[in-house]
């Protein structure tokens, strides 16, 4: 999806959305687990890219992290600020992070790739791996499922992504896949999760 249609689709529904999504107890323990021990083994600042609610850049924030929120709504960058102050969250996109190369220590994309556009997915990644030092990490939320393919998410069009397809394209990107993992839930999409380390170039 276009970023600007993207952006206004989360701006109308922006209060919705913090209410159901805008605490990580809303989210499944084994993930609030997985994204914990991933973030324990970066070195570095981590930037929470598409940080929506802000729920998970503050998680993290309060276990230690140094980790700041980057989302292109406006609604959610100042709910967020608003709602964990002393949190640093900012505007901004996947496509352009706003940081000098080599620079993170990881990069959380949890569930914020997921309208991206297939053919527009590869230059997302390439700017995480532009980003991210080498030995640095990367850890990917996800819908699972054929393709990739579009469906009809309750906001704006998503993708799905079969497991293999996506870890191919964060390889392509520089990384290598340390691990995968899937969870379904009743009347829930299958959902994905991979983390990788940027490749250290010789």
């Amino acid at each position: 999806m276009p970023l600007e249609e993207v952006r206004a689709a989360y701006g109308r529904r922006a209060r919705e959305y913090v209410e159901r999504f805008g605490s990580v107890d809303a989210a499944a323990e084994e993930d609030r687990r997985l994204v914990a021990g991933w973030a324990a083994g970066i070195d570095g600042p981590i930037l929470d890219v598409g940080c929506g609610p802000g729920q998970w850049t503050a998680f993290l924030h309060a276990s230690g992290a140094d980790v700041a929120g980057l989302d292109p709504a406006t609604a959610f960058v100042e709910s967020a600020r608003a709602r964990f102050p002393g949190v640093p969250y900012r505007v901004g996109r996947a496509e352009d992070l706003g940081v000098e190369d080599a620079t993170l220590g990881g990069v959380l994309a949890w569930y914020s790739l997921i309208h991206i556009e297939p053919d527009g997915l590869g230059a997302v990644l390439a700017e995480i791996a532009r980003a991210v030092r080498p030995g640095g990490g990367l850890a990917v939320g996800f819908f699972v499922g054929p393709g990739p393919a579009p469906f009809a998410h309750a906001v704006t069009t998503a993708y799905t992504w079969p497991v293999a397809a996506m870890a191919a394209a964060v390889a392509d990107a520089g990384f290598t896949v340390t691990e995968t993992h899937g969870r379904t839930a009743p009347g829930s999409r299958p959902h994905g999760a991979l983390l990788a380390r940027r490749r250290v170039v010789s």
